[in-house]
């Protein structure tokens, strides 16, 4: 299998399964000399971590990060940075139903399909499990961006949507994402979101969300023109996180609906002689270069495949079945990816940042 590594410049490679002893990434790429700890890591996992309130899965993992290369003396050296966390609350029998069907949504049809083969314990390498040790590479990331930097990249994700529901805008405070369990910024509608997820929840299904990552004080100029547009590797990077179907750069779709005289980010000159944008319709990218206004990225995540209501699928003799997934599953995954957006988005912008360095820190 291919295609287990993400970034250039700033590069890692995950492995492991769900349901397998543990998992694991190695990063490449990380300068030298950088303060590094397990310290510095673990917070964004624990902000990820399954089974902290009845909105997610009851998995208990306590996610516990070990840096096993690549820092001598609470420093990066500049080698190879491998991470690792154990796998300690599989219950693997939980899948054993579906070990000769197909759950409709998921990846197992076509992962058969191609490989002939496929890990049935909770999806394997298809597992959302994987994204934790995105999360890791995240905060790894995120250190190279508060130390080359000046006053670092704030990066902040917050759930908008939950189904039909969305969050009023006018209401918007972020401190309010740390207050609740759905990272929201919105009070108002947290009281509304768990009444539905709570039915939702009850009834044995799923619903999906709308996500939004924010990334301040982001250099003017990251970005390669043409193929490697900072929007288009943070698409991909969105596109990547397990059950994404969509993503939005600034307005997104909603730009189709405007003149180009709405559209436009009008310029005007300073005091000091800098230049400053009167809105921020492009999200902080124009043409493939980052502005230096705020990153505005938003992700569709659909409801979870597995679901506890019968499903209509085929079993890998041809023949019609109905599939009830058993397990432990979050009713709206799209909870949990909000710090998987952040990490993903703090990935790219790193790379693109050492990228730009290499070419462009000439005196």
């Amino acid at each position: 299998m291919s295609g287990n590594g993400f970034g250039h410049s700033f590069r890692f490679t995950t492995f492991g399964e769900s349901h397998g002893p543990a998992i694991g990434c190695v990063i490449d790429g990380v300068p030298p000399r950088l303060p590094l700890s397990e310290a510095d890591i673990q917070p964004y996992l624990d902000r990820r971590r399954p089974g902290q309130n009845r909105f997610t899965t009851q998995r208990q993992e306590e996610d516990a990060v070990r840096i096993l290369s690549g820092v001598f003396e609470g420093m990066t050296t500049g080698t190879s940075i491998g991470l690792m966390i154990d796998n300690t609350d599989q219950r693997s029998h939980d899948y054993s139903g579906v070990k000769d069907t197909f759950r409709p949504g998921h990846a197992d049809w076509v992962y058969e399909q191609k490989y002939g083969i496929r890990d049935y314990r909770g999806g394997g390498r298809s597992s959302a499990r994987e994204t934790a040790m995105r999360v890791a590479a995240g905060a790894v990331a995120r250190v190279i961006l508060d130390h080359v930097v000046a006053g670092g990249v704030t990066i902040r994700g917050a759930m908008v949507q939950m189904g039909p529901h969305a969050i009023d805008r006018n209401r918007w405070v972020w401190g309010e994402t740390a207050e609740n369990s759905f990272w929201c910024p919105d009070a108002a509608t947290v009281p509304v979101w768990e009444e539905f997820l709570d039915g939702v929840r009850k009834r044995g299904s799923s619903v999906g969300g709308v996500v939004e990552v924010v990334a301040s004080n982001v250099p003017v100029g990251l970005g390669c023109p043409v193929y490697d547009k900072l929007d288009a590797d943070i698409a991909k990077a969105m596109m990547s996180i397990n059950a994404v179907k969509g993503v939005e750069i600034g307005d997104g779709f909603r730009a189709a609906e405007l003149f180009g005289e709405d559209n436009a980010d009008e310029m005007r000159a300073g005091n000091n002689g800098e230049t400053l944008f009167l809105a921020n319709h492009a999200g902080g990218i124009l043409g493939g270069l980052s502005t230096g206004q705020d990153v505005v990225v938003r992700l569709a995540v659909k409801p979870t495949s597995s679901i506890l209501i019968p499903t209509r699928s085929v079993d890998r003799g041809g023949a019609e079945v109905e599939v009830i997934t058993k397990g432990r599953h979050d009713p709206c995954v799209a909870i949990r990816a909000v710090p998987v957006a952040e990490a993903m988005l703090a990935a790219v912008l790193a790379d693109h940042l050492l990228r730009h360095r290499g070419q462009c820190s000439f005196p």
